[in-house]
């Protein structure tokens, strides 16, 4: 065990880095959708109030006359490209009811209309561009320069796509490896967590791999290159993000699905109620009001709102209880998720070491306070996460430390320090026992074998030589991850899995405790993807839930893909549909319940919709609908629908879902 992994000069830079990637995000007024549904928010919150407090017509129509403009050519021209594809969309059929609804009047029904659709359509263009930034970004894990070393030794500093298959290249503590490759020479500590999320680093040595990316502890390592620059696992991630999110089927609201059928149907219908009229005869004028009125009563403003209203209400839910989902869409599609599969570290974990085992040997003569005690000081100086995670353990105990004196270090083996006069070493038990016969190391073997079992990192801590106790560190469960699988479980009709890139010790012990019995570990990120296509393939509408980079290629691939906020990385938290803001993972069955009430009321919206229409549409074909009843008609069933999408607003809704 390297008990020191120290923030060096490459480590340091990362804020900085950090910072530049930040700097590089897409400005939401860099794009021009944006700018466009800006202008015409203004334009229209500049004339509503004029309106509404009776202000001549010329103060507030020029004013919603820019918002048409501003919001509403966009999607206008959008929609003409596709009629010249003999494509009738949602874009041309939403602008044509705007302009409908200012032709008999209803000039701030139609602004409004224009300013939603168009701020639509910005936020999707913003969702776009902001996972291209990530994507990116997560290029920078990757150091730009690697120390090349050449056959008789000399060493030269070279740009890592230089770099060719069979380099040697030496990499210094603290420093990112430049290359997927294969230790030659040296040992040390890896924190591999972006590629493998494993939440402890691993020691590395001669004829182990490593990873691009990954950050170097104390030791140097000589390490041959096997892959190209550009088949790095980093690499392979980035490209498997930009495929997943181009190759995923894209997905619409339940009306447009139909809306193809629905439209054109509307517009052959119109014409037809004004035409055949008057091959018969009938007055020019009379045919041109009945077919404006069946135009109204049977436009889709209702059964557009039917699915609106309820689906962004359950948003506005969901986010007040911590679950930001990122589109209508997405939060219709969590309802049709039937099977889930959980990453382990930072998502069933909290994804940071603790003490989870205080075993002193009976012998030694010191209780479980003053090995622990011994132990967090001979670490102290360390900023390895294990070290981190004993001296947490004891200043949580309220333990006083004595200063450590002498404090070395050796790469893949432990501390030694000199605390109150005696040796102490704290490291891997199989290093510090080595070939030792004596009975004192054969129990402490016996004990550390016990905690690795268990799937827990033992730590021997040895006095002056002798053996004196063992602790056990782990990655802690959520409080609510138990609950969490049984509700998703239940919700589905089957068991969640589990996907980690852990080893399949300690993910066989984490999944046992929180009852999941279809384990996959040891994964990295090419893998969790199959696995998911998999199931994808059997039918199963799968829903990935992670954290890390690793994460991030199966988050863009599965059906739907939710992150979880604190702690999940840039890459994740941008392909994911939904993040989980407070990291309360209790929240995902919640939002999938509150889903499917959602979708229930997109039901009943759609049957009152479609009610209404049916009767003034029968009612103005058979008989004679007047124009303002029939807008009466109209309004009223959007008011309805609207209404009843509104009460999932209600706390009482959530609660619901979360029972």
């Amino acid at each position: 065990m390297t008990s020191t992994l120290a923030p060096p000069t490459a480590d340091r830079a990362a804020p900085s880095r950090a910072s530049d990637a930040v700097r590089r995000r897409t400005r939401v007024l860099a794009l021009p959708e944006a700018r466009w549904a800006t202008a015409a928010t203004v334009f229209f919150l500049l004339a509503l109030p004029l309106q509404l407090t009776g202000a001549p017509a010329w103060a507030w129509g020029p004013l919603y006359a820019l918002s048409y403009a501003t919001g509403g050519w966009e999607p206008g021209w959008a929609g003409l490209q596709a009629l010249k594809e003999k494509t009738l969309d949602v874009d041309l059929l939403m602008i044509v009811a705007a302009l409908g609804a200012a032709s008999i009047g209803q000039v701030m029904d139609g602004a409004l209309l224009i300013v939603i659709f168009a701020t639509s359509g910005a936020l999707e263009a913003l969702a776009t561009a902001r996972t291209a930034d990530s994507v990116r970004g997560l290029l920078d894990l990757a150091p730009e320069t690697a120390t090349r070393v050449a056959d008789e030794g000399s060493e030269a500093t070279v740009a890592v796509e230089d770099l060719s298959v069979g380099d040697t290249i030496l990499v210094r503590p603290g420093e990112r490896i430049g290359a997927d490759g294969r230790v030659l020479d040296g040992a040390s500590d890896v924190d591999q967590a972006t590629i493998t999320g494993e939440p402890l680093p691993v020691t590395k040595e001669k004829g182990d791999e490593v990873f691009a990316g990954t950050l170097n502890g104390t030791g140097a390592l000589r390490v041959r290159v096997e892959r190209d620059a550009s088949d790095t696992v980093i690499a392979r991630i980035v490209r498997m993000v930009e495929e997943a999110s181009e190759t995923k089927a894209p997905t619409q609201l339940f009306i447009e699905k139909v809306e193809q059928r629905y439209s054109l149907g509307m517009v052959a219908a119109t014409l037809a109620v004004f035409l055949v009229p008057l091959a018969f005869g009938a007055n020019l004028t009379d045919s041109l009001l009945r077919a404006m009125t069946f135009m109204i009563v049977a436009s889709p403003c209702a059964v557009v709102l039917a699915t609106m209203p309820p689906l962004l209400s359950a948003i506005a839910n969901a986010g007040r209880h911590g679950v930001l989902v990122k589109s209508a869409v997405v939060m219709e599609r969590l309802g049709q998720v039937d099977a889930v599969a959980l990453d382990k570290t930072g998502t069933l974990t909290e994804g940071t070491p603790r003490v989870t085992d205080i075993r002193p040997f009976p012998g030694s003569g010191r209780d479980e306070g003053e090995l622990l005690a011994l132990a967090a000081a001979a670490e102290n100086p360390s900023e390895h996460p294990l070290a981190r995670a004993v001296v947490a353990a004891a200043r949580e105990r309220g333990l006083a430390l004595a200063p450590a004196e002498d404090f070395d270090s050796t790469p893949g083996v432990g501390v030694t320090a000199t605390v109150d006069g005696r040796a102490v070493t704290v490291g891997a038990p199989a290093r510090l026992l080595n070939e030792a016969t004596d009975a004192a190391s054969a129990r402490a073997a016996v004990l550390a074998g016990e905690l690795e079992e268990g799937g827990r990192t033992a730590v021997l801590i040895t006095v002056d030589g002798a053996p004196a106790g063992v602790l056990g560190i782990a990655d802690r469960l959520r409080p609510d991850a138990r609950e969490t699988v049984a509700s998703l479980a239940s919700l589905t009709g089957t068991a969640p899995l589990l996907l980690t890139g852990d080893n399949p010790r300690a993910a066989a012990r984490l999944a046992a405790e929180v009852g999941i019995e279809d384990v996959r570990a040891g994964l990295l990120p090419e893998h969790k993807v199959r696995a998911v296509r998999e199931l994808e393939d059997g039918g199963r509408r799968v829903m990935v839930v992670g954290d890390g980079v690793n994460d991030a290629p199966a988050l863009a691939a599965a059906h739907t893909g939710v992150a979880m906020g604190r702690a999940g990385s840039d890459l994740a938290l941008e392909t994911a549909d939904a993040v989980i803001v407070r990291d309360e993972l209790a929240t995902v069955p919640a939002v999938i319940a509150l889903s499917r009430r959602a979708r229930k009321l997109v039901v009943q919206n759609l049957v009152v919709a479609g009610v209404f229409i049916a009767v003034l549409v029968v009612w103005d074909l058979a008989g004679h609908l007047p124009l303002p009843l029939g807008v009466a008609g109209h309004e009223g069933s959007t008011v309805i629908v609207g209404l009843n999408g509104l009460r999932l607003l209600r706390e009482s809704a959530w609660r619901r879902a979360a029972e």
